[in-house]
């Protein structure tokens, strides 16, 4: 009886032990996550100081340059752009200009697509309402557009959002995605592809504007209330596509009014210029990469993994889209380094390009590193991670993890969220989500996540926005979260093995 007493003893005095020495260290992490953020220093310079962030634009490399050097400030290794693979032109706005002349003089809110063309210098001309519902409607405009700044007629009326613009999850909102058994899967949305449905007729009518040589097109984004312009591409870009035909997306409130006093027969004259750059020097896209090394002599070959991506569209300086996640990863890894933690296995920043045009910059990474989707043919690098943690759903604070459908890691993750309980984070759902670099990860059967945050406005008034702006930002929310994040990744550096995965999936063939 003794024996066992004392042998009992040895096993709750060694778990106290262990379990004192990882309190210490979210201890440490939270004093520095909480207590000397950096995180909106990061956003302000990702965002202000680097503007737009499309991939392969000089706003894109700014970032990525401050980046590694301040990666590499902080002491992590092998900081570098890494080249993932071609992806094409770069694209610049230099100059944007467009107002009503006539029959009075009002500025109107608008920006160009990417990848379009300028006008060659500043124009006036009339406006030209196409009201066609099929080809054989679009045929009577032949000849009519020439000099023309063209629109397609839309009959939309404002609806009233009688809804806030931001929220946060509610109690029962978060016990419903607890209590999921099965894939729920929140899909994360973009208001701006509603209008995927007049998108053929918009193509006809831009192709016959460029035929028929007219000044340019002007659409509007139906979700984009109160002068927010869901903006995003203008065509190819690829590097030896041809340069699209100008088409600037003007505030729903401005192309509603253009279209009325056209119908009522009121002659609309406008002044619009704009001048962009192409660049096609180098079409490579790059990440930006840089590493803690491990210290475990048996665990430092192996990784863990975090990141967000760095570009972003053009219309503002991409705050919540993705400046915040990039911002959270940068302060994450350096919560760890300046605690003094001492991670076993290497933890590995991963700033993507591309992500915006279809995840190029992950899938291109995770291809080139572990496995290809189409051939399952998994390389050595595959068997040394152990997970990704992925941010790009906001500003707004973490309220929890989505498995992507691993319930292997769910009391792991439990465990791991207490210290957080009372900063809001413990949900933890079997759920997936999509829409970002996670998934790039989850393809190849390596543990990939993504955290359950707060949507604040993303959704209604910030993701792919003129409005997507450093003062959209929550600097409390922002410093929970690189907080609970530097804590996952260290905690995943230093488990005794990897996190436990799912099956392999299947081959899906190209």
């Amino acid at each position: 009886m003794k024996k066992k007493l004392i042998l009992l003893t040895a096993v709750v005095l060694s778990f106290t032990a262990t379990h004192a020495q990882d309190a210490a260290a979210t201890g440490k992490i939270k004093e520095q996550g909480l207590k000397q953020s950096n995180v909106m220093n990061y956003a302000f310079q990702l965002t202000d100081v680097s503007g737009p962030r499309l991939t392969n634009s000089p706003g894109y490399f700014r970032a990525a340059n401050w980046a590694k050097a301040e990666l590499a400030k902080l002491g992590l290794t092998n900081a570098a752009l890494e080249p993932w693979g071609d992806f094409g032109k770069g694209w610049e706005l230099k100059k944007s200009y467009i107002a009503m002349t006539a029959p009075y003089y009002r500025p109107l809110i608008g920006f160009p697509k990417t990848w379009t063309r300028g006008t060659n210098g500043l124009k006036s001309a009339e406006i030209i309402v196409v009201k066609a519902a099929d080809s054989a409607a679009l045929e009577a405009y032949k000849g009519k557009l020439k000099n023309k700044i063209v629109l397609l007629y839309r009959n939309d009326t404002l609806k009233p959002t009688y809804k806030a613009d931001a929220g946060r999850h509610s109690d029962a909102e978060l016990s419903k995605m607890a209590a999921a058994e099965t894939d729920t899967s929140r899909r994360r949305g973009n208001p701006a592809r509603t209008l995927m449905g007049s998108l053929p007729m918009a193509t006809r009518v831009r192709r016959l504007a460029e035929k028929e040589e007219a000044i340019a097109v002007l659409t509007m984004s139906p979700s984009g209330f109160h002068g927010t312009l869901f903006v995003q591409g203008g065509g190819a870009y690829g590097a030896t596509d041809p340069e699209n035909f100008p088409d600037m997306m003007i505030a729903f409130e401005d192309y509603m009014s253009l279209v009325r006093l056209a119908e009522a027969g009121v002659p609309v004259k406008l002044d619009i210029e704009t001048q962009t750059e192409f660049f096609t020097k180098d079409i490579k896209g790059y990440n930006v990469i840089a590493e803690i090394k491990g210290t475990d002599p048996k665990l430092k070959e192996e990784v863990v993994m975090l990141g967000g991506h760095l570009d972003s569209w053009q219309g503002s300086t991409g705050a919540t889209d993705n400046a915040a996640g990039c911002a959270v990863m940068m302060e994450a890894v350096r919560i760890i380094q300046q605690s003094g933690l001492r991670p076993r296995r290497t933890i590995r920043i991963a700033l993507w390009g591309g992500e915006e045009q279809g995840l190029h910059g992950s899938r291109n990474y995770v291809k080139n590193h572990f496995a290809d989707p189409a051939t399952m043919q998994l390389k050595p690098e595959h068997g040394k991670i152990s997970a990704y943690y992925n941010i790009d759903n906001g500003t707004g604070k973490v309220r929890g993890i989505y498995l992507q459908s691993n319930d292997a890691v769910r009391n792991i993750f439990t465990q791991w969220l207490k210290p957080f309980n009372d900063l809001g984070a413990g949900t933890v759902t079997i759920s997936n989500t999509g829409g970002t670099d996670h998934q790039a990860f989850d393809a190849v059967g390596i543990p990939g996540f993504q955290f359950i945050q707060d949507e604040i406005e993303y959704d209604t008034r910030t993701h792919h926005t003129n409005m997507d702006s450093y003062d959209h930002l929550q600097a409390e929310d922002l410093k929970q979260v690189a907080t609970i994040v530097a804590s996952f990744v260290y905690n995943s550096a230093n488990l005794e093995e990897k996190l436990p995965r799912k099956a392999l999936p299947a081959a899906r063939g190209n």
